[in-house]
């Protein structure tokens, strides 16, 4: 019965199949001809043709000073200062051996015998790599304190001439994780520092490092995701607090500790310090500013130079003001160590001498507010040593205001 449907209709199905095929030659035919013959000819052409030189043209980018510059252009400008830092150590020299009698062996009895090792002697090893750059042309380089961490370790410095120059490391500051190395040579290029305090959020950067300790002079691109982040960072083994670092989401990896956080006019503006490890793009940068300062100290002083003012503090936020019933959301909690014996207040330091006192909360530096983006450390790091500050303090409830001139900090601090 089917069969006989199906014959009795297929001369109509046939001719439905022919016109169909018909009509999509005509629509093809008449957007054809609108293309080529109508007005619209040029217009969707001059479209089309700006898709396809999208696509295939670099990028060009403008930062938050209307510096207008091809990414490719900063980066054949900046990459001959940016260097690659091997880390080598002697480390023991194992060498093989077997229990031929199974002597120890709790296996002997079964005809094996246990492979065993033994020290002979000492090799050396490249156990790290980090970046830097130069910024003079007789020689300084910036890093991380971190990556030049370990006292008992050389430090190579592999320039992009692909020539090798052993670094010494002249100062390092772990509170900032900046270090200063300095290699024997003259004439070389070099970076120029920008002011991190003009940097803006959206604004375009380039990375540049050592990425994964093996991939030299490894380029990435993003933009300033954030300002004034305040970070607790780990490295080996240990961990510390960064403040005011700058947050990017150009992808920064091991080995691209050191490196130089660029705008578009190639001027420094950070040093790349961190990245997440529980998220995706969001890495971190010390701000130019302060590094400038340190390498400045360091080149006029041959030490960093900091101001002290003698204090152990936790940084206060809801949470914390909350679990402790503290009358204050934000400041600075002048507390001594969890083991008991680091004093809150130094003796004979400036903040003793202004008679701060344990569980003293400090509440602004120079009428300026601390809370989570201005911070004690931070603000204390832009003042110089001799500078006298107005501290005020929340004393036992009361409020009070005192006076501090800062010193040096001391080298065992």
């Amino acid at each position: 019965m089917d069969k006989q449907i199906l014959r009795q209709h297929l001369p109509s199905l046939f001719v439905g199949f022919i016109g169909a095929v018909l009509c999509q030659v005509v629509l093809v035919a008449v957007g054809l001809s609108l293309v080529l013959y109508s007005p619209l000819k040029d217009s969707l052409r001059d479209r089309l043709q700006s898709i396809v030189d999208h696509a295939v043209t670099e990028k060009n980018l403008t930062d938050s000073a209307g510096n207008h510059s091809d990414v490719v252009d900063v980066v054949d400008a900046v990459d001959p200062a940016v260097v690659s830092i091997v880390i080598t150590k002697d480390v023991p020299k194992m060498e093989q051996i077997l229990n031929q009698d199974g002597q120890n062996n709790p296996f002997g009895i079964f005809g094996f015998s246990m492979p065993q090792y033994r020290q002979n002697g000492t090799e050396e090893k490249e156990i790290g790599g980090g970046s830097g750059f130069i910024v003079s042309d007789d020689g300084y380089i910036v890093t991380n304190a971190h990556v030049v961490s370990d006292k008992d370790a050389k430090y190579t410095v592999l320039l992009n001439d692909e020539s090798k120059h052993d670094a010494t490391v002249v100062a390092a500051d772990s509170t900032l994780d900046i270090a200063v190395l300095k290699i024997d040579a003259s004439n070389l290029s070099y970076l120029e520092f920008g002011d991190s305090d003009t940097v803006k959020v959206g604004q375009s950067v380039v990375a540049i490092g050592n990425a994964l300790g093996q991939f030299r002079n490894t380029v990435s691109v993003g933009v300033i995701s954030g300002l004034s982040r305040s970070i607790t960072a780990g490295s080996n083994g240990g961990s510390e607090l960064l403040s005011d670092v700058l947050q990017t989401d150009a992808a920064i990896n091991p080995g691209n500790s050191g490196g130089p956080l660029l705008d578009l006019s190639g001027h420094v503006i950070g040093v790349n310090v961190a990245t997440s490890s529980g998220g995706e793009n969001i890495s971190f940068s010390l701000p130019s500013n302060t590094v400038k300062a340190t390498v400045d100290s360091i080149r006029q002083n041959g030490r960093i130079v900091q101001p002290y003012l003698g204090v152990r503090y936790v940084v206060i936020d809801a949470d914390y003001a909350k679990a402790n019933d503290l009358p204050v959301t934000d400041g600075a909690l002048v507390i001594r160590g969890n083991d008991g014996k680091t004093l809150a207040v130094v003796p004979g330091s400036p903040a003793d001498k202004a008679g701060i006192e344990e569980n003293d909360i400090i509440t602004e530096v120079d009428g300026v507010k601390l809370d989570s983006t201005h911070q004690l450390a931070t603000e204390l790091r832009q003042k110089a040593v001799g500078d006298t500050v107005t501290l005020k303090i929340l004393h036992d409830g009361d409020e009070k205001t005192v006076t501090a001139t800062l010193v040096e900090r001391p080298k065992s601090d």
